[in-house]
């Protein structure tokens, strides 16, 4: 099992920990709770440790080209010193992953995928590069840290750091005199940032960034509650929203594909099925009663015929309810109400649009 370059600070914590993608990593922390660190992050600021994400580099002359090749997006749409999310699709349309692509200029990237693909993204574009593109896989090497909440940027102002950047930007910057990357981006629908150190400075810089919190009422979040918030924004995850079976038109992720452009990896079958019309979708679900959606419990509609499955469900902190994605057949629309298998019982739901909550990103 590996293990954060912060895991020492989770430990002493007395965090709850569990497997993520092969790492073990916080999940929630006493005294607070998932609930109080979800309205944090809502209405102050927290603080994540995000370091089972993986970390590559791409670099070449023709780096620019290569990895349009490969991934769904069109890196040629964002200029030097911004990102863009992206999928690696297989033939069959599948997604490999979803990932941040960091366009330092065209011939260098620094891709941010998901723990346990990571490997798997790195080898599929090793075995594709062209021989004067170097792809690394660089996995261990960072740590990132994720600020999140509207009061973010007065964390990073407190430490004389820029803080007024646009949403999917970054640049270079130093905290507690060690080098970083700042990127305006994150996983929870509020305003924040990804801070990106090197392992060695990893401790240094969390800790810089927790005291300077405390001014704010910042607080120290675990997975949990990125999970409820990012359920809230309706933000896929991989092996839930999207996975080798589900693809990214079935995901609601159709405008992640740079359709315009040259063929990629798994786009002869992606416009094929935008011809035809994918036949599942991914859809919002409100619960009418006190009934929690599960991943993996089956959706019906009112007449009992099985439409579908729930993809991620919670009960929403902010919301007050319970909140779920799931995958259903294309002609459900919203507004349906359905069924959902609560272990034997009905749970009543309404599909609704999303996000369940306002964005704050911007």
């Amino acid at each position: 099992m590996n293990t954060s370059p912060l895991n020492d600070k989770h430990l002493a914590l007395k965090a709850k920990m569990a497997d993520f993608g092969g790492w073990m990593m916080p999940i929630e922390y006493p005294g607070f709770g998932v609930l109080a660190e979800h309205a944090a992050v809502r209405e102050a600021v927290g603080i994540f440790d995000v370091s089972h994400l993986g970390k590559a580099s791409v670099v070449g002359p023709r780096a620019l080209d290569f990895l349009n090749s490969i991934l769904t997006n069109d890196l040629r749409k964002i200029e030097d010193g911004s990102a863009q999310y992206t999928l690696m699709c297989d033939e069959n349309g599948g997604v490999v992953d979803d990932l941040i692509a960091y366009r330092i200029n065209e011939s260098d990237f620094f891709l941010i995928p998901n723990a346990s693909n990571t490997t798997e993204v790195v080898r599929v574009l090793q075995e594709n590069a062209p021989k004067e593109v170097t792809v690394k896989n660089l996995h261990k090497e960072f740590a990132v840290i994720a600020l999140q909440g509207p009061l973010a940027p007065k964390v990073l102002e407190k430490l004389g750091t820029k803080s007024d950047m646009q949403y999917m930007s970054f640049s270079k910057a130093k905290i507690a005199e060690a080098d970083v990357i700042v990127c305006r981006t994150g996983y929870t629908g509020e305003l924040g940032f990804e801070i990106v150190p090197n392992v060695d400075d990893a401790s240094l810089v969390w800790d810089c960034l927790v005291d300077a919190m405390k001014e704010f009422d910042g607080v120290i979040c675990g997975l949990g509650a990125r999970d409820t918030l990012r359920t809230e924004m309706g933000y896929p995850l991989h092996g839930h929203e999207l996975s080798l079976e589900i693809s990214p038109l079935e995901a609601n992720a159709s405008w992640a594909v740079g359709w315009s452009k040259n063929g990629f990896m798994g786009s002869k079958f992606l416009h094929s099925q935008k011809d035809s019309g994918p036949h599942f979708k991914s859809v919002a679900l409100k619960s009418l009663d006190r009934n929690i959606p599960r991943a993996g419990m089956s959706v019906k509609n009112m007449e009992g015929q099985l439409i579908g499955e729930v993809t991620s469900g919670t009960f929403s902190p902010s919301l007050k309810h319970g909140i779920a994605l799931a995958r259903v057949k294309n002609e459900i629309r919203t507004g349906d109400k359905l069924v959902i298998d609560i272990r034997g019982r009905e749970g009543h739901v309404e599909v609704v649009k999303l996000p369940f909550v306002t964005s704050n990103v911007r």
